[in-house]
């Protein structure tokens, strides 16, 4: 799939110039990359933001990941509007204040369907353009201190992105990665840190493609990573990982069986370790269609494998089996 569409970029904000260079391929020179577009960026007096219920944190330092979330509600729909762009943005920004209990939007940034990005958290723009601090926001567990979220329009467990909402996302993560002197490596999931479905299976398989995408833009070759992730196991997952994740968890002195079917009392095993470890809930900005307590993912599998051996010995066991 071809990283960028110029007609797209031209109407999420870009310049003509600034879309002939997106469009360039190969290495590029520390002076080409100094040369990064601003993207388009609507804030949140445009979408006529409620105020936020508390102070805003700002980090005296820079962020040192780049989140990528998914929306999970609404859903792929086809209106590609600016006009339904901010219609998110605002109910976004109820749910999280009114069901989720958050002083504002949890993420500093949204992406749409139609390619339109909108500042999130108030005073995100603003200080992402200083480019020395960042805006605290609510959208990775344990981890807020240290993440930029970006809230992609849809759900994207099954089915992929528009190109529209691909494209404004490379430009966007650019654009921050530039700002902040983040390199591609650091462009990360929220399962990356959370045990959770975000940002959805099939827009996760494609972050190395972003990481090259946006190492194209800033002009930097991205070193392929042979460091595996924590792999994402759900109820009714079946197979040797699950396997595995049993049997450490009857080595931790849960009555689990070992048959590598994720049910429910392998389920029950998992939530009631997170409870005991206190690990976050509801830390997804995503409006979850469905229940994710129990699923064990990033901050669980530390917790449970044993000491034995090196995280990243582990991590990378589990991604073979």
């Amino acid at each position: 799939m071809a990283d960028f569409d110029r007609r797209a970029l031209l109407k999420a904000g870009f310049t003509a110039t600034a879309v002939g260079t997106l469009g360039l391929t190969g290495v590029r020179t520390a002076a080409a990359a100094a040369a990064v577009p601003t993207p388009t960026i609507h804030g949140t007096a445009e979408w006529k933001a409620r105020a936020a219920t508390g102070a805003i944190v700002v980090e005296n330092h820079k962020p040192t990941y780049i989140v990528v979330h998914h929306t999970v509600d609404p859903g792929n729909v086809t209106d590609y509007s600016l006009a339904h762009a901010l219609q998110i943005s605002r109910d976004i920004q109820n749910f999280h204040m009114d069901t989720r209990g958050w002083i504002d939007t949890g993420q500093q940034f949204t992406n749409s369907r139609g390619g339109y990005i909108t500042e999130g958290r108030h005073r995100s723009l603003e200080i992402l353009r200083g480019g020395t601090q960042h805006v605290q926001g609510a959208n990775v567990g344990n981890h807020n201190s240290e993440c930029i979220g970006i809230e992609n329009e849809g759900l994207y467990s099954t089915v992929d992105v528009p190109v529209a909402l691909w494209n404004s996302l490379v430009g966007l993560v650019a654009y921050i990665a530039h700002q902040y002197g983040i390199t591609p490596e650091f462009i990360k999931g929220h399962r990356d840190f959370n045990s959770t479905e975000c940002c959805g299976q099939v827009l996760y398989d494609r972050l190395p493609e972003l990481r090259t995408a946006v190492g194209r833009v800033l002009g930097v070759s991205v070193a392929r990573s042979d460091v595996a992730e924590w792999p994402l196991l759900k109820p009714g997952d079946t197979g040797r990982r699950v396997q595995l994740a049993q049997q450490f968890l009857r080595a931790a002195g849960a009555d689990v069986p070992t048959d590598g079917v994720f049910g429910a009392s392998t389920k029950d095993a998992v939530a009631a370790l997170a409870a005991r470890a206190d690990l976050p809930r509801d830390t997804c900005t995503a409006a979850k269609a469905a229940d994710e307590t129990g699923f064990l993912g990033s901050d669980v599998w530390p917790l449970i494998v044993p000491a034995d051996r090196s995280t990243t010995a582990w991590r990378a066991d589990l991604s073979r089996a």
